[in-house]
């Protein structure tokens, strides 16, 4: 398994932007497809986006297309997830994730896909 650590949370007016960063320790990253997830208290955990291990397939929640973007450098073994727009319901726990498979064809928007967890990053919009 990856260690990941993720940063960039906080706490925003609605209409504001942030960017997620999730650091890779231990492995590549770029053996990996990506994911991140987030988590509302008392709900379950959701799909947010997934890159592909190269960077060149990117996936999204319907929630957040077109306001959320996901990116990859693979020689920084760094994951960032931009969030525009940022809407009071984006409220939640952020998690990178790394897949289970290494050398993925496709990443997947399915939690248990994914082995290596971060610890999370809180993100909280205001309205």
């Amino acid at each position: 398994q990856v260690r990941l650590v993720e940063s960039g949370g906080g706490l925003v007016q609605a209409g504001a932007s942030l960017r997620l960063s999730c650091a890779g320790s231990g492995r590549t990253l770029s053996q990996y497809a990506m994911g991140w997830f987030r988590q509302a208290p008392g709900k379950e955990r959701d799909f947010v986006a997934a890159i592909s291990r190269g960077g060149g397939a990117t996936y999204y929640a319907d929630s957040v297309k077109g306001r959320f973007t996901v990116s990859r450098d693979n020689s920084k073994n760094m994951v960032y997830l931009q969030m525009n727009f940022l809407e009071s319901s984006d409220t939640a726990m952020y998690y990178c994730a790394a897949d289970r498979i290494i050398m993925t064809a496709q990443p997947s928007r399915d939690p248990s896909s994914y082995d290596s967890w971060g610890q999370g990053t809180q993100v909280t919009v205001s309205s």
